[in-house]
């Protein structure tokens, strides 16, 4: 185990490689998607791996059906408990049935009701609570410990991060080396799970993450290089609403990612629908946080090859609506 001036390095390409192994077969290899209309715009060549089309429609699907594969027998007997805004509660009720495994998900009362309704129909016990008034972790860490669950964390658990890089893994064996790779950034185990696997797999490549300007938590602790928090930030990426990086991201954000951008929601939501008119995917406003950044030109890409992680696909059509009036 590496120790940085940050804190350990509790993940590693073996780990990346151990969970491509074990998710074979359950999770789906995503397709790889190309437009030339996009590389003819950024001047690029472009590559994007498409999460949107992962099982429960987000990369979180390989993080919990890694995590929960490694459970002790006692620890599937007894349960698992996760918390999140809606894509990992999915995971982790989809991997929870997979896996015969029952799962507790805290929610916020405010998470998207398309990803509450899907949980619950993966089997999942749905707990909301109110984010203005419940410190998240504090409640859920309280809930397991009377039901004597396992914590599945969404971002900050080594197991999670390794499954995660997956993603990455599956881009660069597709597409071939990359000059950079943007990925969206939240409490940072997809970025810090890619960005070990790119480091690996295409040494040369920058991998750069991508939040929303509301909640730019992980830019400004990249940029101070000092663990700093956002506080429920209002922004359109519900994905991105994590207060902070974690113990197990920060270093590994810090070690293995080369610049963080942000994007603001106006410019996040004119990406979504563009993916959604001219790629014909469709795409929420996280998982469009990594091609917003390419085609709002905050990074000069012409004649880079360069790989974008599509996050996640689960939009609430009729929210999505409302904001094109």
């Amino acid at each position: 185990m590496n120790q940085t001036e940050f804190g350990p390095l509790l993940v590693a390409y073996d780990d990346v490689a151990g969970a491509a192994q074990r998710i074979l077969g359950h999770a789906r290899r995503t397709p790889v998607l190309t437009s030339a209309t996009v590389d003819e715009r950024t001047g690029a060549q472009v590559f994007f791996k498409c999460e949107n089309f992962q099982r429960m429609g987000a990369f979180k699907f390989r993080g919990a059906y890694n995590a929960l594969s490694l459970l002790s027998p006692d620890e599937k007997r007894r349960g698992v408990l996760a918390y999140s805004s809606g894509n990992h509660a999915q995971a982790v009720a989809l991997a929870g049935r997979m896996l015969g495994v029952k799962p507790v998900i805290v929610m916020p009362l405010d998470a998207p009701p398309v990803k509450i309704e899907a949980t619950r129909g993966y089997g999942a016990e749905v707990v909301l609570y109110d984010k203005h008034k419940v410190d998240r972790e504090a409640f859920a860490r309280e809930l397991a410990e009377s039901r004597g669950l396992a914590v599945i964390p969404p971002f900050d658990h080594p197991h999670v991060v390794a499954g995660q890089g997956t993603a990455a893994k599956e881009l660069i064996e597709e597409a071939g080396g990359l000059d950079y790779l943007l990925v969206c950034c939240g409490g940072g185990g997809l970025l810090s799970g890619c960005a070990i696997a790119a480091h690996a797999l295409s040494p040369g490549c920058k991998t750069i993450g991508v939040e929303p300007a509301l909640g730019d938590d992980a830019t400004r602790s990249f940029r101070t290089r000092t663990l700093q928090s956002c506080h429920n930030p209002e922004t359109i990426a519900d994905g991105a609403r994590t207060h902070s990086m974690g113990k197990v991201t920060f270093p590994l954000v810090m070690r293995y990612v080369s610049d963080m951008l942000t994007v603001d929601d106006t410019e996040l939501l004119r990406t979504m629908f563009w993916l959604w008119e001219r790629m014909k995917i469709v795409v929420e406003p996280t998982g469009a946080l990594a091609a917003a950044a390419l085609l709002e030109g905050k990074l000069a890409a012409k004649g880079a090859r360069v790989g974008v992680i599509i996050s996640g696909g689960n939009v609430d059509l009729r929210w999505a609506a409302q904001q094109l009036r």
